[in-house]
């Protein structure tokens, strides 16, 4: 296993479970990859992933371990899930409540309830389809994809979210509310495939929720569960190349140049990654590097984290802060790769729900900003810290007064160490955009097209991003993954 990211840990799990013998190998000195954690002055900061959606993904692995997961990791719903704040002040609680959604609507636009609750409806049968059905299905011949080409159409699947979205509801600011959800992917709600109006259902049913702790106690959890397995996870081992023979993987060769044979090989590293640079020296029909470069990678991250010697209760855990403007930033970050004067930020606030995750009295914060991936061409090195302090201003002139006399700790990435880090392709965020020309079978398979026996797992396979994306494209492997008794 390439990789210790959430999909490379639950691919871990299942094959472990069905009696695979599996080594996972992190370059990096912990486990996590994007989900690693940031320790530092006392504050304990999550540096990726916050929003846990679809928990019954995690809860099955533990029990194809054979434990609880409410033994090892306490989850806590969010209420509301995020609180989404305007450039004028305005707010809106946005929650699994239905009647305190239905009201939330009420209080922006009246004349929009009855459209809301039927773009819900619409939302709860791309779910069934998109996430229910599809979801941990592969996509491996056109004619998968010409099999719910039908349902695509119906659902609207070649529309984007923001128009779905606007055909509901009129006004704009529950426009921006209801279309925002393909950022937390990576993708442009104007492009994006209205396949992915389904989060809005999904957080619905299945709620948003927090690990005590923070994200990285998932981390640590798995990570056990894939000891108790009687496996082993390597950190600090990183993978010059995956070694191929009459077209099938047969292992891996280290930078040191040690190597490791396999029946099989699974990467969780970006899928560009794999097959620009652990492949370069094997033939590749499809995924060329030409077409690699030709593809759309989602959005870059500016994320800062900071820790304050004042409390700020009056913050949510989750708010998301939209700027000015919202197309035409859109446009800037994914079009026109410019890094705007202005930003829209979701800024987390762990210490609401989990106090210890600071010094007593102290609360602790990450604010993440979207930016142009390294396409854009931005030198960060001169510009992360002039960025940082537009930020800084913006939130103590906003939601956090006081803060520039409060600040006891902070640290920050940009996308260049995305790609320093995690070997982002770009420096992208979330792997390639999802658009659906990068979707389902158009996205790289998670049984490779090129090499016999690897298979991939994470955001850059199908079905995506997001943690419910990832845990679900290690349920992909289910299907396509030989037993082991089959190398035996």
């Amino acid at each position: 296993m390439i990789g210790s990211g959430f999909g490379g840990l639950a691919a871990a799990i299942r094959l472990g479970a069905r009696g695979y013998r599996v080594t996972v190998l992190e370059r990096l000195e912990q486990s996590g990859g994007r989900a690693r954690v940031h320790r530092q002055d006392g504050f304990t900061f999550d540096a990726g992933p916050t929003i846990v959606t679809a928990p019954f993904l995690f809860e099955e692995l533990w029990q194809l371990a054979g434990r609880r997961m409410a033994d090892d990791v306490a989850l806590v719903p969010m209420k509301p899930f995020y609180r989404i704040r305007f450039e004028d002040g305005a707010t809106f609680d946005y929650s699994g409540d239905v009647a305190a959604m239905r009201e939330e609507v009420r209080r922006f636009s009246p004349a929009d309830v009855a459209g809301y609750e039927r773009f819900m409806q619409r939302s709860e049968a791309i779910c069934r389809v998109g996430f229910e059905e599809l979801g941990h299905v592969p996509f491996e011949s056109v004619g998968d994809m010409l099999h719910i080409a039908p349902d695509l159409l119906r659902l609207s699947g070649h529309r984007s979210v923001y128009s779905v979205v606007a055909s509901y509801i009129r006004d704009e600011r529950l426009r921006t509310i209801f279309s925002f959800h393909p950022l937390l992917i990576g993708g442009n709600p104007f492009r994006a495939s209205a396949i992915y109006c389904l989060i809005a259902h999904l957080e619905r049913r299945w709620g948003v929720h927090f690990a005590m702790g923070g994200t990285g106690r998932l981390v640590e959890g798995l990570c056990d569960l894939i000891r108790e397995q009687g496996n082993v996870i390597r950190c600090g081992a990183d993978v010059a190349r995956i070694r191929v023979k009459w077209g099938a993987a047969t292992g891996v060769e280290m930078t040191d140049g040690s190597w490791i044979d396999a029946d099989i090989v699974v990467s969780n590293a970006d899928s560009a990654f794999t097959y620009t640079q652990l492949l370069k020296d094997h033939p590749r029909r499809r995924w060329s590097d030409r077409r690699l470069a030709a593809s759309r990678s989602s959005m870059g991250l500016f994320v800062w984290y900071f820790g304050t010697n004042q409390k700020y209760p009056e913050v949510a855990h989750h708010t998301i802060m939209m700027g000015p403007r919202y197309r035409e930033l859109l446009a800037d970050i994914f079009d026109h790769k410019i890094l705007a004067e202005d930003f829209s930020l979701y800024l987390h606030r762990p210490t609401a729900t989990d106090p210890l995750l600071a010094p007593p009295g102290h609360d602790g914060f990450y604010v993440l900003a979207p930016v142009p991936n390294l396409a854009g061409g931005q030198d960060w090195a001169s510009l992360g810290e002039p960025y940082r302090q537009r930020i800084e201003r913006y939130l103590e002139a906003s939601v956090l007064p006081g803060v520039s006399t409060a600040i006891v700790t902070s640290k920050f990435t940009t996308p260049q160490d995305f790609a320093d880090d995690f070997l982002s392709y770009r420096g992208s965020g979330f792997g390639l955009e999802p658009v659906l020309t990068q979707s389902a079978w158009f996205r790289p398979h998670n049984r490779s097209e090129d090499v016999k026996n690897l298979f991939l797992v994470g955001a850059g396979t199908h079905p995506g991003a997001g943690l419910p994306g990832v845990l679900s494209s290690a349920r992909v492997l289910d299907s396509v993954v030989p037993d082991a008794h089959v190398f035996a």
